[in-house]
């Protein structure tokens, strides 16, 4: 009985796996795909055209046309990509600026009010962008931000998501440790570079790894926030995609998925320790 369990439960999770790989496949089969094939089997979903759409796993006529049209005769996408280059990198050195020393304020000092503000970051860690995207589009219009980068950015940067995740692992290092930096003379911001960074990095890490995942395929705010089309990143290049370059939006879909692939592989444990602090309940 417990053999066929394991079996059971192997199987089940294997369903689970195919399920969630079909949309990478699907990607991947469609950047090699011709587009005499693609407009045959997705007429009905994109193209008006009557009856069902369906797939092949494997296409007849594999080509690498759609790539090589992707990277070289296609200057909008590498605007994009330089785009969210930048509005990620901008978010993510915000967030080590400003959310590592939160979360360790947070979590290693005591002052009035501390736990409202830690309550406080978990609500609107939890508030989706629909909710804040009107507050959020008054306060960037007084600012004058409003059609520029710094629109998309500044909102991510002060994201209390990081600081919340950071903050678990901050709390996890021991008194004892610390308090052996003091005996020994370290000031705050000294235990806080020669203690609190080596000991909280895997936090930092995974926070940064997330946050990178967020502000590269964010799609909301750049479409709410960002009117010029010179501005917008990458992960809004995919929805301009109709049946005539479907071949290219998928050779698309398969460059944007690569950093992330990347990203996931180099940096897994990080990915699963950040996860698993985040679900952890106060």
């Amino acid at each position: 009985m417990a053999k066929i369990g394991r079996l059971g439960i192997g199987l089940l999770l294997g369903i689970l796996a195919a399920a969630v790989l079909f949309p990478v496949c699907f990607a991947v089969t469609g950047a090699i795909t011709s587009q005499w094939e693609l407009e045959e089997y997705l007429a009905p979903v994109l193209g008006g055209g009557s009856g069902m759409a369906k797939w092949r796993l494997l296409p007849l006529a594999p080509t690498l046309r759609s790539l090589v049209e992707l990277l070289l005769d296609s200057p909008q996408f590498f605007a994009m990509f330089w785009n969210s280059i930048k509005i990620t990198a901008c978010v993510l050195a915000g967030q080590a600026l400003f959310g590592v020393p939160a979360a360790w304020g947070i979590a290693r000092y005591a002052f009035p009010g501390r736990r409202l503000v830690l309550t406080l970051c978990a609500v609107l860690m939890l508030m989706p962008f629909q909710v804040l995207m009107f507050p959020e589009y008054l306060v960037l219009d007084g600012l004058k931000l409003l059609d520029t980068h710094w629109a998309v950015i500044l909102p991510a940067v002060f994201s209390t998501y990081p600081v919340f995740l950071m903050y678990r692992f901050f709390e996890s290092i021991p008194e004892a440790v610390l308090e052996a930096a003091r005996i020994d003379g370290a000031g705050h911001v000294q235990t806080f570079l020669k203690i609190g960074l080596p000991l909280g990095m895997p936090g930092i890490m995974s926070s940064m790894m997330l946050n990178f995942l967020d502000s590269w395929n964010m799609i909301e705010q750049p479409m709410t926030f960002l009117k010029t089309r010179s501005l917008w990143p990458l992960s809004l290049f995919l929805p301009e995609i109709g049946l005539a370059d479907a071949g290219v939006g998928f050779a698309a879909a398969g460059m944007m998925l690569l950093p992330a692939l990347l990203l996931f592989f180099l940096g897994q444990d990080y990915l699963e320790q950040g996860i698993a602090a985040a679900a952890v309940k106060e």
